[in-house]
């Protein structure tokens, strides 16, 4: 409530200053200022599962793991397969918008505060697993139901996602902000490239 007051106050404030008043928009913005950095403290962040030094969360990740965890049964299971055909993607806020995450909000609020660095090298990295479960998807919708590459479906999952996957894990987790290599077994990649030729 305190702090929804001093939100209104500073567009108020801002109005006067505009019209030649007194200059009482800068303490809102300041008091508002100090309740957002605490709001953001370390305690809060660890408190709701947000890495307290990166501000990021896992459990953006596990709307990656759900899929992964998909793949990995096709062998077993290939009637998961209109699972895996049917995942899409999802950004980081809109997946915490969505869920039932309890921090949620606050995980929205920290995003837009981590480290610009970091913060694009991880987008970057979500990118390319999501690529590589694109990719996974065609072969699954361009294959007949009891002749699916499963190999080649495997050798990707191991290969491209969950490496990435590891990276990005690591950049939540505090690891030097750096993109990852990519190594793909040759033969994967033919084989990917034979399918889509």
């Amino acid at each position: 409530m305190l702090r929804k007051a001093f939100g209104n106050l500073a567009k108020v404030n801002l109005f006067i200053k505009r019209n030649g008043g007194i200059e009482l928009g800068a303490m809102a913005t300041s008091v508002d200022g100090e309740l957002l950095d605490d709001e953001l403290s370390p305690a809060r962040l660890a408190e709701a599962n947000i890495h307290p030094d990166t501000r990021l969360a896992t459990d953006y990740l596990n709307h990656f793991n759900e899929v992964v965890m998909l793949i990995d049964m096709l062998p077993m299971m290939p009637d998961c397969a209109p699972d895996v055909v049917t995942w899409t993607p999802v950004s980081y806020t809109d997946h915490f918008f969505l869920s039932h995450f309890k921090g949620r909000d606050l995980a929205i609020r920290a995003y837009e505060t981590v480290d610009r660095n970091r913060r694009e090298t991880f987008e970057r990295t979500i990118f390319k697993v999501e690529q590589a479960i694109g990719d996974i998807q065609r072969m699954i919708r361009e294959a007949p139901m009891d002749c699916l590459p499963v190999e080649t479906i495997q050798d990707l999952a191991e290969m491209r996602i969950k490496p990435a996957l590891a990276h990005a894990m690591g950049l939540i987790n505090g690891a030097p902000v750096v993109d990852m290599v990519t190594e793909e077994s040759g033969d994967a990649q033919q084989a990917v490239d034979a399918l889509f030729s």
